[in-house]
């Protein structure tokens, strides 16, 4: 699997900020993210879950997998390889989890589908919550899946389609990783 260095995220999205003449000050508006922490971000200081960077790439107007993808391509269908996946993996307790785009390079898409892994031990309570809908379809292991005020436990097969204006996070359940497709929709759902 390629990797998708966690320093190009920073500079794809101080590029597209740039390209579009907008100030840290105007997308820290449109997201409710600090200057300081967008500035760390562009500087390689911090990296992103999917679903800050979901919420910068609506300030952007652009998807969410343009910022993994150097230029705006000129297909209508895109298949990637397991082995030419990027991954962007995060370590620690932070976040706890990695995730690899599958749709890189397809022009105005709809959807941003991702390959995730959950790591077992990560942090139970990084809460995400942002702008249109999630569809995960876990693939392997076992996940406890909080949404709103419900819960869930997830196994291999099992599929959850939510709000993810709804605040949510997720666990690994035992000593195994969880791997599951993930898909967002920058739908016109409320904002948070």
């Amino acid at each position: 699997m390629a990797t998708f260095k966690e320093e190009q995220i920073g500079a794809r999205i101080k590029s597209l900020r740039i390209d579009r003449g907008l100030t840290l000050a105007a997308v820290s508006e449109r997201t409710n993210l600090s200057r300081s922490y967008l500035s760390k971000l562009e500087n390689s200081k911090t990296a992103p879950p999917v679903s800050t960077l979901a919420s910068i790439a609506d300030a952007l107007g652009v998807h969410v997998a343009d910022i993994f993808a150097d230029t705006e391509p000129e297909t209508m269908v895109t298949v990637v390889k397991k082995n030419e996946r990027q991954a962007s993996y995060r370590h620690g307790i932070e976040v706890g989890y990695g995730y690899a785009p599958l749709a890189p390079v397809f022009p105005k898409r709809l959807m941003d589908p991702y390959f995730i892994n959950i790591l077992p031990r990560a942090e139970k309570k990084h809460v995400f919550q942002h702008k249109g809908h999630e569809l995960m379809m876990i693939l392997s292991g076992k996940l406890e899946l909080h949404v709103g005020e419900q819960t869930f436990v997830l196994e291999e097969g099992d599929c959850v389609y939510f709000d993810a204006s709804l605040p949510h996070y997720g666990y690994a359940l035992g000593d195994k990783e969880v791997e599951a497709m993930l898909v967002i929709s920058a739908g016109s759902g409320p904002s948070c």
